[in-house]
């Protein structure tokens, strides 16, 4: 038996044995905790970021400070900042905290592009046609910008998530929780199986993350479709009829 083939039943042994799933700080744990910690730095991401976009978005300013905040979230090494992050004082230091603040961070980046470009990229037409129908601000925004938008915010939160769940195992060279941590002891003791399973898992992890958002955006493509098209193919809401709207106020005919 070669060297590499002794050094994967190492690696399958490992993954395979139940102890290491459910042993303290085992990939059991680590794994729960990294999903939660990625899940919740997503979620406070978009609540924090998408709102502001859309609002951005709608009102056509704050082009240039959606781009310098993309590109200065992009910037700022993330392990950099979990390492800063422990250094202060209480409610932060070393605890899970510290790690959420530095992931949420680093997710805002592509939400608040996408969106903001989502927003922006939706025909002006169309815009105009709902306010000429008596539609509020908040009615443009909400009944027309943002379903037209759907997929690149969509897309914007897929990016975000695979990002996060892959830099959460930054948190571990930090002492952080997460598969990371499995990762950073398997480095420190020599022990390449560890180290090896947990970036497998890790892995395995984002494209089950990037696999299940794909799915909903397809969903939401689908489900907006079916949406305007309407039972037996009829317009089912205003979309289309301000998409004709739009059309015929530039002197054409949808007939």
């Amino acid at each position: 038996m070669s060297a590499s083939q002794g050094w994967v039943g190492l690696v399958g042994d490992y993954l395979l044995d139940p102890r290491s799933w459910t042993e303290p700080g085992g990939l059991g744990e680590r794994l729960v905790e990294h999903v939660w910690l990625s899940g919740l730095s997503v979620a406070l991401a978009v609540l924090l970021t998408v709102p502001v976009a859309l609002l951005l978005g709608h009102a056509g300013r704050g082009g240039g400070l959606a781009v310098v905040l993309g590109n200065l979230g992009r910037a700022v090494p993330v392990l950099a900042l979990i390492a800063l992050l422990f250094l202060l004082p209480a409610p932060l230091g070393p605890r899970d905290a510290s790690v959420v603040v530095a992931l949420t961070l680093f997710a805002v980046p592509p939400l608040l592009t996408n969106t903001y470009v989502g927003v922006r990229q939706v025909d002006r037409g169309v815009v105009e046609a709902a306010r000429g129908m008596g539609m509020s601000a908040a009615q443009v925004l909400l009944r027309v910008e943002l379903p037209l938008a759907l997929p690149l915010v969509l897309t914007g939160l897929r990016l975000a998530a695979l990002q996060t769940v892959a830099t959460a195992s930054v948190a571990g060279m930090v002492a952080g929780p997460g598969l990371g941590r499995i990762v950073t002891e398997g480095f420190t003791t020599d022990a390449p199986s560890r180290y090896v399973g947990a970036a497998l898992v890790i892995a395995a992890l984002a494209l089950a993350v990037e696999g299940l958002l794909v799915l909903l955006q397809r969903a939401a493509d689908r489900v907006g479709r079916a949406r305007r098209r309407g039972p037996g193919g009829g317009a089912a809401d205003d979309g289309e009829d301000l998409q004709d709207a739009g059309v015929a106020s530039l002197g054409f005919t949808t007939s």
